[in-house]
């Protein structure tokens, strides 16, 4: 981890406007131009708007982290400012039991394919994007997300696709197998 002193012009500065306007849970200096914050859920839509208008006009990333033993999902939102290189990422955990969280749609419009992609794979609900319970990749998936830490991958493959026996060797078919020099 990076103290302020070593982070570029500006990062600082970002940082503690967001501390003197919200209840920041934790700061890390990331990179020389890059810091996470971590905020509580009601502060994170306000928190976005403030980043947009100062200048961080790119949402570059949405992206969610299961930590299943904490019972929790962990949204990111990864910010970036084009004329200052600056990136900020904002982290909020949500329950994991029911998750559910309000769009960002109003602030970053690009946001609603990231979200569809974050309920695709986690299962996360973000109400008022009319689109993000559409499947985007999963084309009838009918299991559990597979990206949460409780999905088994085997006991899937195992419901879904026939067992087949594979053969060792890689000659004709009753022919003799082939010699591997």
């Amino acid at each position: 981890m990076m103290n302020s002193t070593n982070s570029k012009p500006g990062l600082s500065e970002i940082v503690s406007e967001l501390d003197g306007r919200f209840a920041l849970e934790g700061v890390s200096y990331v990179q020389y131009h890059e810091v996470a914050i971590d905020m509580v859920e009601p502060d994170l839509h306000q928190g976005l708007t403030y980043l947009k208008n100062a200048g961080f006009r790119q949402l570059s990333a949405l992206t969610c982290v299961d930590w299943l033993e904490e019972g929790v999902f962990q949204l990111i939102f990864n910010v970036f400012d084009w004329k200052k290189g600056i990136r900020v990422i904002l982290r909020v955990k949500i329950p994991r039991e029911n998750p559910r969280f309000t769009t960002i749609t109003s602030i970053y419009n690009g946001a609603k394919y990231y979200e569809r992609e974050v309920h695709e794979f986690f299962g996360v609900v973000f109400d008022g994007n009319p689109d993000a319970l559409k499947q985007l990749f999963l084309e009838n998936w009918d299991d559990l997300p597979p990206m949460r830490k409780d999905f088994d991958s085997r006991a899937y493959s195992d419901r879904k696709y026939v067992k087949r026996e594979y053969k060792t060797s890689f000659g004709e078919p009753g022919g003799e197998p082939f010699e591997r020099n």
